[in-house]
């Protein structure tokens, strides 16, 4: 009976302390603060509840960021320096090639439900993808400079991939394949010749 009465008292002990000791936390917080004062914190750039726009001149993911690694192989290529300007392109393919395909999926996520949001997307979604195709192109030309052809080739069938062989990319692309050496046959066709011809019976 004694062993009984002693744990139902510690248990209300217990609890008794638990009670109160979870009263002083929040008293304890707003004793901390004074009312009217706002103290600065510290922004964490990995919190996803962080909305700072992500087009600051620091921000990666985005084009100006993929526009300044650009810039850097640009520069790097001025000083003859192919390796770092082989990374900076690999890197702006990257970033821009992301944007193309996040603004993709808001685009269609947004089709059907706001056609403004929808269209906006879309024409970010073209612009990095053309900016990406470009920075490809300029990474085959490092890689031909640097005589690694069979590093350029792949990058400019991409080129002509997404950008259909009709467009200027595409054409150019597909002139450096022709003088590569890896196509033999030149387009477009001087003279306006047909693109295909009929076979014979």
């Amino acid at each position: 009976m004694n062993t009984a009465v002693a744990v139902t008292l510690m248990r209300r002990t217990l609890l008794s302390v638990i009670a109160v000791l979870s009263l002083l936390s929040p008293v304890n917080a707003q004793v901390s603060q004074s009312p009217g004062i706002i103290s600065p914190q510290p922004i964490d750039p990995n919190d996803p509840n962080n909305l700072r726009p992500i087009t600051q001149n620091n921000s990666l993911l985005s084009i100006e960021g993929g526009d300044r690694l650009v810039k850097e192989a640009d520069q790097a290529v001025s000083a003859q320096n192919y390796p770092l300007a082989v990374k900076k392109l690999q890197e702006a393919r990257q970033v821009y090639n992301q944007l193309s395909n996040f603004y993709q999926e808001l685009n269609s996520s947004f089709s059907g439900i706001d056609n403004r949001v929808s269209d906006s997307q879309r024409q970010k979604a073209l612009v990095t993808a053309q900016k990406r195709d470009e920075a490809t192109f300029q990474l085959a030309l490092v890689h031909r400079a640097q005589n690694q052809p069979e590093l350029a080739v792949p990058l400019l069938i991409q080129i002509i991939k997404s950008q259909n062989p009709t467009r200027d990319l595409g054409k150019k692309a597909y002139r450096q394949l022709f003088e590569l050496g890896f196509v033999d046959s030149p387009y477009p066709r001087e003279g306006g010749a047909s693109s295909s011809s009929s076979p014979k019976k």
